[in-house]
């Protein structure tokens, strides 16, 4: 169902010219009446960036995350419970009137509440539900209409609120558990594809989410960045690493220094956690 939550404006968020360019590009689309995509490797702040851009939008956030099990009921509500009323007539002292009522109640989830009160949609990796599940979603962002199912008391057309804006985020389609998105989908959003951040910004980000000193986060940063260049992975380390083995090293209040054996073996375990899958010459 909807988790609908109040973004904040993000404690420590880095904002590098990089980042900037893709934040004033998303919300130059967004205001525009367009759905932005946000696709890219994992690691490449996909997520971050979304809610970040939500919260420059002002609106309320419905916050939703893909899922192989998902079906329609899940992007837009369903009867969940009922309501019972029972009342009793004795007005008249030998005639007892009992009259009861039972009435279901309908809930909307997080795609229908947006366009209802026109709030934010983040739908998030939302490649990992089945395409038959977000089939929804092609009325919603071309003709501004939602379909609710027959089961909904009263209108089945609901018209999107004029404020409704939808971002998504995805992961590339040679993931496992990710699907193929329709066409029909994908065109009637912008993507915006995401790769690894550029040095300044990986450093940057490193710095502020471990605590390390930026000089410090520098060393760190291009140890990954050199083990990222090598070709013998399929799966490379992301700025994940480079954030762990940075606040590890504060922690441990250590230096990041090649001759410190136990600094090594922090990087050796880290690196080789997010690259264990080696590909075979």
């Amino acid at each position: 169902m909807s988790s609908n939550v109040k973004v904040q404006p993000q404690g420590g968020f880095v904002e590098t010219p990089y980042i900037k360019d893709l934040v004033t590009r998303a919300l130059a689309y967004l205001q525009a009446g367009f759905a932005v995509h946000f696709c890219g490797p994992a690691g490449t702040g996909k997520t971050t960036l979304a809610l970040h851009v939500a919260q420059k939008l002002g609106r309320p956030v419905a916050l939703t995350y893909g899922n192989s099990d998902f079906n329609p009921t899940d992007l837009i509500g369903g009867i969940y419970g009922y309501k019972e009323r029972k009342v009793i007539d004795n007005f008249i002292h030998s005639v007892l009137k009992t009259e009861e009522e039972m009435t279901f109640r309908w809930t909307d989830a997080a795609l229908t509440e947006a366009c209802r009160k026109g709030y934010t949609l983040v739908y998030d990796e939302f490649t990992r539900s089945r395409p038959e599940t977000n089939n929804v979603l092609l009325g919603v962002l071309e003709e501004k209409l939602l379909q609710l199912p027959p089961v909904k008391i009263g209108d089945t057309w609901l018209k999107v609120h004029p404020d409704f804006r939808a971002i998504f985020t995805s992961n590339p389609e040679e993931y496992a558990g990710v699907y193929r998105s329709q066409d029909a989908l994908r065109d009637r959003m912008i993507t915006i594809n995401l790769d690894h951040f550029d040095e300044e910004t990986e450093i940057a980000v490193t710095a502020a989410k471990s605590g390390l000193p930026l000089e410090d986060a520098r060393r760190v940063v291009k140890i990954v960045r050199d083990y990222r260049t090598k070709k013998e992975y399929e799966y490379v380390p992301t700025v994940r690493a480079s954030i762990a083995i940075a606040k590890v090293t504060r922690l441990q209040g250590l230096k990041p220094n090649n001759s410190d054996p136990f600094f090594r073996q922090i990087c050796l375990d880290i690196l080789t956690s997010q690259s264990n899958r080696a590909v075979t010459n």
